[in-house]
């Protein structure tokens, strides 16, 4: 009989653990503008330290400087005696902490009055209603699951020419012949199914579809399609089912008319129209996070603050120190609230800075389209710039995450500045997506629209010119730029 033993070990590892105040640096860091101004307005409600500047008393004359002087030598005496009567060395520290806290403040509104002001002031060319309508592109995504797979390039294709066909709802017309379609890419029947299959269940399942029966039976557990009642509601009766005739069911099945009603809630679950899904959302407006203007022969970079309000200490807070008396525990409260709204401003100004970092160093690595203006990205991946700024890769996400900059040639997403290699040209010499995708277009835009070209024919173009790309990238790219594949795009006369 084996013997059970305790083994009492030491294991020494490496953790990266980051902790709260860093954590929340980082998601500010990734915040767009509107989200930023939000967390900003919370911050304020939450923190009794802050409050909100009002939008006339950031309009200071000469006179109203002399005034807010001798309002804070006034402050600065209140302090001390409050100090002077107390003899408490914690409330004094408090007190040195939310002096220190107005000063950030102050230093924090002069810098954000300027960026203000700078934008504000900007060329009559800068659009402040240039907001760019974007749409989530689901259909994309979805996609893109198919590359778990081990699919040759036709069979890629054939799978995309699939979802392509799909109508809104997600459906393949009832007669659709997938074998004939699968010959245009020679691929056998079985083969043809078994791919189908696969694309029935991804994510949403469902998709491509030839019947409602067939879209529900792919959204089924494994433990729902071992049921034989279950899927022989589905694929036999389902006419049955949705048109209440329940007792004809349960007299096929020999089973209670409240069985089937509970089958019947089991299948409500089920998406009878999947592709509703991959619909894109409603249109949403993104103001830019930083304007990129062109002054002589260089571009200057302006932070846009205008939507962040100014923030100063709560004319309140010496009530407040004074009312909590000699409570350690309410000092404290003061002392984490003054902290963090410190903490806050700072993490603010560094994620003005390193936005600008970035910008700067994305228009110098762009130069072609920056200062060429040939409308053409180089390849740029995110270690490039976190490499020169000597930062972390995620750093360079989270930047250009959801942020987009109003640029002389449009509004951007700022990730878009970073494309990948799609290939070589005959020099060897990296080729970027940007450039593959702009050819495609061209292309597609100039063919004879009675003999659409294929993937194949703009792969084989593109060689012709010098830039080597297979097939299936060509395919991804011009899915990608919402363009239907040559059998879709041909017209009849």
């Amino acid at each position: 009989m084996a013997r059970i033993q305790q083994i009492l070990s030491q294991k020494q590892e490496q953790r990266l653990e980051l902790r709260p105040k860093m954590l929340q640096s980082l998601h500010l860091l990734s915040l767009p503008i509107l989200e930023l101004e939000m967390h900003m307005k919370h911050e304020l409600i939450t923190n009794p330290m802050l409050e909100m500047q009002e939008e006339d008393d950031s309009r200071e004359t000469e006179s109203d400087h002399k005034e807010e002087s001798e309002s804070r030598e006034t402050e600065l005496e209140i302090d001390t005696e409050i100090v002077a009567e107390s003899k408490d060395p914690e409330l004094k520290e408090t007190i040195d902490e939310a002096k220190e806290l107005s000063e950030i403040l102050d230093t924090w509104n002069d810098y954000h009055s300027d960026e203000r002001t700078s934008y504000r002031e900007a060329p009559e060319e800068v659009d402040h209603e240039n907001t760019l309508r974007i749409q989530e592109d689901k259909k994309q995504e979805y996609r893109d699951q198919l590359d778990r797979f081990n699919l040759n390039e036709d069979e890629y294709d054939f799978a995309t020419d699939l979802i392509d066909t799909a109508n809104a709802h997600g459906f393949l017309a009832e007669d659709f012949d997938i074998h004939e379609l699968a010959a245009e890419y020679g691929i056998e029947p079985d083969r043809a199914d078994e791919i189908h299959q696969i694309v029935l269940h991804l994510d949403p399942a469902g998709i491509t579809a030839r019947s409602i029966p067939e879209c529900l039976m792919a959204q089924l557990s494994i433990e729902q399609m071992d049921n034989p009642i279950l899927t022989g509601i589905i694929q036999e009766d389902f006419c049955d089912l949705i048109h209440r005739r329940y007792q004809n069911i349960a007299s096929k099945y020999r089973i209670t008319v409240e069985a089937v009603l509970e089958f019947k809630e089991e299948i409500s679950v089920l998406d009878p129209k999947p592709g509703l899904r991959l619909v894109a959302n409603e249109t949403n407006y993104m103001v830019p996070d930083v304007i990129i203007k062109k002054i002589d022969n260089d571009y200057e970079l302006i932070i846009n603050d205008s939507f962040m309000p100014n923030i100063i200490i709560s004319r309140r807070y010496r009530d407040i120190i004074k009312s909590m008396g000699r409570d350690k525990d309410a000092l404290n409260y003061v002392r984490s609230k003054i902290n963090s709204a410190k903490f806050l401003i700072k993490s603010m100004y560094m994620r003005n800075r390193t936005l600008e970092r970035v910008t700067r160093s994305i228009i110098q690595h762009q130069r072609q389209f920056f200062y060429n203006e040939t409308g053409i990205l180089e390849p740029l991946t995110y270690s490039t710039i976190a490499a020169e700024l000597q930062v972390n890769e995620s750093t360079i996400s989270r930047v250009v995450r959801s942020k987009y900059a109003d640029t002389p040639f449009g509004v951007m997403c700022l990730k878009d500045f970073f494309t990948s290699t799609a290939g070589k040209d005959k020099n060897y010499d990296a080729v970027s997506r940007q450039l593959v995708e702009r050819n495609i277009r061209e292309m597609i835009e100039e063919e004879d629209k009675r003999k659409p070209i294929s993937d194949q024919d703009i792969a084989n173009i593109l060689k012709e010119r010098g830039i080597s790309v297979s097939r299936r990238v060509i395919a991804k790219y011009r899915e990608g730029l919402g363009i239907l594949n040559s059998r879709l795009r041909r017209k009849e006369g």
